[in-house]
């Protein structure tokens, strides 16, 4: 497949040379910062971000179910990594640069096809995934995601419809298979939350000395006391 072109009037190429050609006119240290952001940064940033949040989970009540989908971002991510490899056998759309003079490419020599990006992709995953975890740090996934696609398309790698496509493949693996994943994960963390590695699942103390039995109840912690209307009833019995 020749990959997406269009006749006439191209929307997609007209916004690629938009955010490109700010690219054009940005000074030095700019650009340098640009390329390093859109291919490590947001990334690393959002390994950060997993961290923070796995961090946090293990503190929450039902922290398994929490923690499994955390690990759940990442495996999103790249399950539709792969899923993305025969979409873009399929389309094999060139990289903007190849076909369009004048671009500002600030990462020259990828050789690779064009749709869908991996890194929308992967960051949308990841920041969707963590949504669906827990709101407030997959608002700011899904934040880093978007930021992750404007600079794909400044350094002039991608087209915009390249991104786009990147963010509904990631949005579509993430949602679609989170109850099977949790449905797998769940009981493999609730088994580590009762390991000797239980610290990766639950913080040490977080259930303030009350766990849960089996059925998920609540249990009495060791050693608490008596209710004090069952000793008086216990000494109405031996009178």
């Amino acid at each position: 497949m020749a990959g997406l072109a269009l006749e006439g009037p191209n929307p997609d190429v007209d916004v690629l040379d938009g955010i490109n050609g700010l690219a054009k006119d940005a000074p030095h240290w700019v650009n340098k910062a640009m390329e390093y952001i859109g291919e490590y940064g947001i990334i690393a940033g959002l390994a950060v971000l997993c961290v923070i949040a796995w961090w946090s989970a293990r503190r929450r009540p039902g922290a398994p179910s929490a923690v499994a989908g955390l690990v759940w971002a990442p495996l999103a991510a790249g399950l539709a990594l792969l899923a993305n490899i025969p979409i873009r056998g399929f389309v094999e759309r060139p990289r903007p640069f190849k076909d369009h003079a004048g671009l500002e490419v600030l990462i020259p020599g990828k050789s690779d096809f064009s749709f869908v990006s991996d890194h929308a992709t992967l960051t949308m995953a990841v920041g969707v995934a963590l949504f669906v975890a827990h709101r407030k740090y997959g608002l700011i996934g899904i934040a880093l995601a978007l930021a992750e696609g404007f600079c794909r398309v400044y350094m002039g790698v991608h087209y915009p419809t390249d991104v786009v496509g990147g963010f509904a493949l990631g949005t579509a693996v993430a949602l679609l298979l989170a109850p099977l994943a949790q449905a797998l994960l769940v009981p493999l963390t609730t088994a580590i939350g009762r390991s000797k590695v239980a610290w990766l699942v639950r913080a040490p103390g977080a259930d303030g000395g009350a766990g849960q039995d089996a059925e998920g109840g609540r249990v009495v912690a060791t050693g608490s006391a008596m209710p004090r209307g069952h000793k008086e009833r216990d000494k109405d019995l031996a009178a």
